[in-house]
Formats: C-alpha cells, sequence, structure tokens
C-alpha cells in the first residue's frame, strides 16, 4: 500500500500535467495555440490575482517556463506513473526527485523575491498594489516551493528508498 505522500506527490505530478501545458506555457507561446478556455483562465487569475509575470512575462521568468516545459513536463509523467506504484517499489526515482526538487525549489526564490521586492507602479502592467496583494501572489506560487522542497526531503531521508533499494539489490544477487 502506498504511503500518504506517494498519493499526495501522485496528485502534485499528475495535476502539474495539465497546469503547465494549458496555464504556464502561456507565458511563453502565442496565446493562438491555447484552447480560449484557458486563455480566459489565465485573463481571470492575471486579473484577480495581479501577476504581471503572466500578463508580461519578463525574459527570465519565460526561461523557467522552457525549463519546465522542457524538463520538468516529461519528469511529471515519470514521477506521477512512480508515486503511483509507491516509492517503495521505484527506487529509481530517488535520484531524479533530488534534482527535481532542488532544481524548482531554486527557482521559485527569484520569483517570490521578484513578487516580494519589486516596483510594480512603474509597468505598463498592473501588479500588486499592496503588500496583502503581494503575500496572496506569493501564497499562490508557494506550493511550488514547498511541495518540491518536501519531494527532495522526502528522497534524501526517507527509509523507504533505502530499504527498498537494499530489497531491490538483495533481489537481484
Amino acid at each position: 500500500m502506498p504511503r500518504l505522500l506517494d498519493i499526495l506527490f501522485f496528485f502534485y505530478f499528475f495535476t502539474h500535467i495539465p497546469i503547465t501545458i494549458f496555464i504556464d506555457l502561456q507565458a511563453l507561446l502565442p496565446q493562438k495555440y491555447f484552447p480560449q478556455k484557458t486563455v480566459e483562465l489565465k485573463d481571470w487569475y492575471c486579473l484577480h490575482f495581479r501577476d504581471p509575470m503572466m500578463v508580461d512575462p519578463p525574459t527570465w521568468f519565460q526561461a523557467f517556463v522552457g525549463c519546465e516545459f522542457l524538463v520538468q513536463l516529461p519528469f511529471f509523467f515519470v514521477a506521477a506513473y512512480g508515486f503511483f506504484k509507491g516509492a517503495e517499489k521505484c527506487p529509481w526515482l530517488r535520484w531524479p526527485c533530488v534534482v527535481y526538487g532542488s532544481h524548482v525549489a531554486t527557482t521559485l526564490i527569484p520569483i517570490i523575491s521578484h513578487i516580494l521586492l519589486h516596483d510594480f507602479s512603474t509597468g505598463k502592467h498592473p501588479g500588486p498594489r499592496n503588500m496583502e496583494e503581494r503575500f496572496t501572489l506569493i501564497s499562490i506560487y508557494c506550493p511550488y516551493f514547498f511541495f518540491p522542497l518536501f519531494i527532495m526531503l522526502d528522497a534524501l531521508f526517507s527509509s523507504v528508498y533505502r530499504h527498498s533499494l537494499h530489497l531491490h539489490q538483495k533481489k537481484h544477487r
């Protein structure tokens, strides 16, 4: 039976697939490549949460989205499969999770810093107007910092990976 963390991590990766394809990629590609409903959803999000990075993405943010598409998206399928089966049955998942978690948590630091510290009053698109709006927007991005961090820490320190690797090695002797 999979651990509770395996179930949570599965849902994280499984739900991140359509979010990446239909929402996040709008920061990188023209709107004509997306269904109208997903463009409307992104526009609603930008209006209500005042996310200037999704309205007029800076180049550095587009580079992060490019990495999400080229590197992370393929891993989402692999990780969803591995966590669906359970980490104990997939010891090969350990190091890719460490790499994924450290990469994504690191990319969220400049994103959160930008939201917290940038002067949005001079931009052509509205950003957060006050600290309350900044913290609201940060709260949208925080799960994408904390989940990868937890995934990485679990992969590094959980006995599940060490135990299953030991059993795997013993089985193949």
